[in-house]
């Protein structure tokens, strides 16, 4: 219930423990209960200390059974052990349930035939909005044009997937996709490409979210902002008939605190300073972006994005900062184990360098 955003408290799980503490012999033999225990306890809470000793309890005794196990069981365990089950995206663990299902002795033959046929439905409007959005990247040019940065739109498509998966998510998750490939391009152009002074005209340009400023720009920075430009345009028709063009203003905030934070990046970069942590931490949580994925991931919605939707993820609220917080610092342990790797220079922040991160 817990992940359906129910506060209910993990004293529910007493009545599995013995009276001298520990959890009942009795739930060693139980598999299913078992897995259903250990998923449980990753959703615990700082205080629920019941919920760390079964996560430590079911851990050890799935692996202990796991060659007692049917060959179904044992590859839905050996899966939550990798990976718990709430934890994968969606539209690929029914998949693999559905391949898992289908080899239980007690399956439903008409429930079997649903789920395929379902998937099989669902999995037609994920190709044809696929090939939507590698249409349209195609005729932008923008991988042909600008060879230095990374032509990933199908990749980019995988994380609106993981967002919202269901059909009338269609609009948002094309919109989503769209978003994400051009800011991606964006980060290649602070990161990869761009001089500082030619920067800092970008980054102006943007502020001012301005089409006639767009001449003073060298062609790369003038390209990108005229796709973004045009982009954000296309969604704003679109949305007019639905009364729902302010969402784009928003959209347009948040990529204009993008640029911000992406030029006092490249500013920190070309001056060799290393900023303290808190300092980091106020720019990179922005320029991780997930505020605004965040936003944009509301603009193509239907009803149900309204207007306190919009102020409210802007604003900035704790959970979309822990959220910007946790992908922010994995995405730079992940850089650091890639530079010690392939022996890459450093960049602008090391935290295994900095006190207290």
């Amino acid at each position: 219930m817990r992940q359906h955003g129910y506060n209910i408290p993990a004293n529910v799980f007493i009545k599995f423990k013995e009276a001298e503490g520990g959890f009942k012999t009795t739930l060693r033999n139980d598999v299913k209960g078992l897995l259903s225990l250990y998923e449980a306890a990753y959703l615990c809470t700082i205080e629920d200390y019941i919920l760390d000793e079964a996560l430590n309890f079911t851990k050890v005794h799935l692996k202990t059974m796991e060659k007692q196990m049917r060959t179904t069981l044992a590859t839905r365990v050996l899966d939550a052990l990798e990976m718990p089950l709430h934890r994968r995206m969606r539209r690929l663990e029914a998949k693999n349930y559905i391949s898992i299902y289908q080899e239980d002795e007690g399956r439903i033959n008409v429930v079997l035939e649903l789920a395929k046929l379902d998937f099989h439905m669902l999995q037609s409007i994920h190709r044809e909005e696929v090939r939507s959005i590698s249409m349209w990247w195609k005729a932008l040019g923008l991988a042909e044009k600008l060879t230095f940065s990374r032509d990933r739109v199908v990749e980019c498509y995988v994380w609106p997937l993981g967002v919202y998966f269901e059909p009338h998510y269609s609009r948002a998750r094309i919109y989503l996709t769209k978003v994400i490939a051009l800011l991606s391009i964006m980060d290649d152009i602070y990161d990869s490409y761009g001089i500082l002074e030619e920067l800092q005209e970008f980054t102006e340009v943007i502020q001012r979210w301005d089409i006639e400023a767009v001449d003073q720009l060298e062609e790369v920075y003038k390209l990108h902002f005229l796709n973004l430009y045009n982009t954000f345009k296309e969604f704003e028709n679109e949305l007019a008939d639905e009364g729902s063009s302010y969402r784009v203003d928003y959209l347009k905030e948040s990529i204009k605190e993008i640029s911000r934070a992406y030029f006092e990046e490249a500013k920190w970069r070309d001056e060799g300073y290393v900023p303290p942590l808190k300092e980091y931490l106020t720019v990179s949580l922005i320029s991780s972006c997930y505020k605004a994925l965040a936003c944009a991931s509301f603009v193509g919605m239907g009803a149900k994005a309204t207007k306190e939707a919009f102020d409210w993820v802007t604003s900035f609220p704790r959970i979309i900062k822990s959220i910007c917080s946790i992908c922010r610092l994995m995405d730079d342990v992940v850089s650091t184990e890639a530079k010690e790797h392939y022996k890459l220079s450093s960049s602008t922040y090391d935290p295994p360098e900095q006190v207290g991160a």
